[in-house]
């Protein structure tokens, strides 16, 4: 009798107790579960914009060190700089000289003809930064040489031109019409060089989800913006014109021997 009795007064757990633990196991899964889903999302999320840092920073390097070096590209066009779209897409080019070159070939210099021009990738679809290379001295100065491929992904190039005093949207004069038409106004931005480029890239934030999704099913993110101002070392119109100081880091440009600088639009 008392190997029964005491059988029977063996404690255990209630059906309640068992409910309780329960719930309180599941809530902590669902919470495991929830942490690791946002991290895995995050990490999706962070991953293409990490490449497209890194694409932007190596396209940028590439761009400053041709425009430091920037000289005039022949003796019609010295420094070439206009405006065009694709679509509604803003895809302005260049064209000037640079001596940042280093010779492969017998009958080189360190002088390079650049055209720097956003085209479309007629397999993918996408926008792609290209530049024109040509070490040797044509006819025809925006035409000849080596394309390469800089960057993939973008949505937007846009060259803005500082003389020392103002921002311009274009420099140059590719087809003499501005000159023709014989304007009594000052037009620094027809001639010469400019004393520097602000450089702006808009780069797609999910390059590789856009092409991979189905016509249609693409969510459009604002794009990814980079901006940065290169100095032309070699310009020209430094020594003929007293600048200002354009409002960025990266370009410093003293008043002028005649008073301070005027305001920068």
């Amino acid at each position: 009798m008392r190997t029964r009795l005491s059988s029977r007064s063996v404690v255990g757990f209630t059906l309640i107790e068992m409910v309780i633990s329960a719930a309180l196991a599941a809530m902590i899964l669902l919470s495991a579960y929830m942490c690791l889903s946002s991290a895995l999302s995050s990490k999706k999320l962070i991953e293409p914009r990490i490449d497209v840092l890194q694409n932007a920073r190596v396209a940028m390097a590439i761009l400053t060190a041709d425009l430091r070096s920037a000289c005039p590209l022949s003796k019609e066009f010295e420094f070439l700089g206009m405006h065009r779209v694709i679509g509604d897409i803003t895809a302005d080019n260049l064209d000037f000289g640079t001596h940042n070159y280093a010779p492969k070939r017998p009958g080189e210099g360190d002088f390079c003809q650049i055209s720097i021009f956003l085209d479309k990738d007629p397999e993918t679809g996408e926008l792609v930064l290209f530049r024109r290379r040509n070490p040797v001295i044509g006819l025809d100065p925006l035409a000849g040489g080596s394309r390469e491929e800089i960057s993939r992904g973008l949505r937007g190039v846009r060259f803005e031109y500082y003389d020392g005093f103002d921002w311009y949207d274009t420099w140059g004069d590719a087809d003499g019409r501005a000159k023709a038409q014989g304007s009594v106004i000052d037009q620094p931005n027809l001639s010469g060089m400019p004393e520097a480029v602000r450089i702006t890239l808009a780069f797609d934030p999910k390059p590789k989800s856009r092409s991979a999704a189905p016509p249609g099913e693409e969510s459009f993110e604002p794009p990814m913006i980079f901006q940065t101002i290169a100095r032309l070392n070699l310009s020209t119109a430094s020594s003929s014109t007293s600048g200002g100081t354009p409002p960025a880091t990266g370009v410093q440009e003293s008043p002028g021997p005649t008073g301070p600088a005027r305001g920068v639009n």
